[in-house]
């Protein structure tokens, strides 16, 4: 089995985080070893700590959450299009945008590797991803505990929910269309199917 090409944003996600733990280790040790104690050495600490964790966890949560994938489709519920969607994503102007976004793995959406229906199936999958990550955003307002300044943390948590919203945003912008294509293929089979009968 071959392994899978990390994509630009990929590699981008791990260099930010061997750079992040790196400075925070750092900076830590600094300050704490009152080797050079200062609050700024300490709070660039946290800065690049809170940064590691922001990008690490949603790596993890990447990877925990394709144990239950399978159970994940575009004909759920949840992913349907809602009748507000068309308008907010027009005066948003998803259109224009939504190319320019990061890809973790461009690959899963592939239509030389995968069907209409895998792709859209996928875009629900990375759409709860982004929806998990929105809520373990919020868990870095636990680190003002032990080091203060609840609304330098609230401001990165509120930073990476906005980042993510991108994400679900142009899943939720891009899947309906997808779903529309698959649903009028499944009536034409449907048609040319009962009309052998």
């Amino acid at each position: 089995m071959s392994k899978t090409k990390k994509s630009g944003p990929a590699i981008f996600m791990y260099c930010v985080i061997a750079i992040t733990v790196i400075t925070s280790m750092v900076c830590f040790t600094l300050y704490y070893r009152n080797i050079y104690k200062n609050e700024i050495i300490l709070w660039i600490g946290i800065t690049a700590f809170t940064i590691m964790y922001h990008f690490w966890v949603r790596i993890i949560m990447g990877n925990v959450s394709k144990l239950f994938k399978k159970h994940i489709n575009c004909k759920q519920w949840w992913f349907k299009e809602r009748n507000f969607e068309k308008r907010f994503y027009k005066l948003i102007r998803v259109k224009q945008w939504k190319g320019k976004a990061l890809t973790y793995n461009p690959e899963s959406f592939s239509l030389k590797e995968y069907s209409l229906e895998e792709i859209a199936n996928t875009m629900s999958k990375s759409e709860v991803d982004h929806w998990i990550n929105e809520i373990i955003s919020l868990s870095t307002l636990l680190f003002a505990i032990p080091w203060g300044e609840f609304w330098i943390f609230l401001i990165t948590a509120i930073a990476a929910m906005i980042f993510d919203s991108q994400f679900i945003i142009i899943q939720r912008y891009n899947r309906p269309r997808i779903v529309k294509i698959l649903e009028k293929r499944e009536a034409e089979i449907e048609e040319s199917e009962l009309q052998f009968i």
